[in-house]
């Protein structure tokens, strides 16, 4: 084996990240985090309501601000969105606050890792985290109820994964616009 293919074969790789770095310093603005939060929590108290099977948009945008600012957004404010939708859903309270809960801590226990991936490659690692969650959520509504609820849950869980690059796309869109006006006056 050649000194090349040597040095090539222990150089580690490097996922790549279309997410550009400079992007990701500057500090990001409150207002868009907690807008994006409101109106996204606005929109679910209306749409998507009602069934296992839909996406939770509340859900993958507050693991997406867990991700990108995590000073802003952390467990607390899952565990209290978690208890607004019980709530709302009048479902038996906690169970949401918890899946919430635990998606947030995943999300925040991986943030450093998922800000070298693009958006793609985020959602293939919160995949997991809200498979769990969800199954977790499904186990405790079962005991409830006394029986097993079905297998809906999964295939809400799996669309709330696939939806993490559009709503991480539309979060980090105005972002996108600031680092192009900063280039034009320059």
């Amino acid at each position: 084996m050649s000194q090349d293919r040597r040095m090539h074969a222990a150089r580690p790789i490097k996922p790549r990240a279309r997410i550009e770095p400079e992007q990701m310093s500057r500090p990001l603005s409150g207002r868009l985090v907690w807008g994006s939060l409101a109106l996204v929590w606005l929109l679910s108290l209306v749409f998507w309501r009602g069934g296992d099977m839909r996406p939770d948009l509340l859900l993958v945008t507050l693991a997406f601000w867990c991700v990108h600012a995590p000073s802003r957004v952390g467990l607390i404010t899952a565990f209290l969105l978690g208890l607004v939708m019980d709530v709302h859903d009048a479902a038996p309270l906690g169970g949401q606050a918890l899946d919430y809960t635990l998606v947030a801590y995943a999300a925040w226990l991986l943030h450093r890792r998922l800000q070298h991936f693009d958006l793609f490659g985020q959602a293939v690692h919160m995949f997991p985290a809200f498979i769990v969650a969800h199954f977790i959520t499904a186990v405790l509504y079962s005991i409830i109820h006394g029986a097993w609820i079905g297998w809906g849950w999964l295939v809400g869980a799996v669309l709330t994964a696939l939806l993490w690059p559009v709503i991480g796309w539309l979060l980090l869109l105005p972002r996108r616009h600031a680092g192009d006006a900063d280039r034009a006056s320059n």
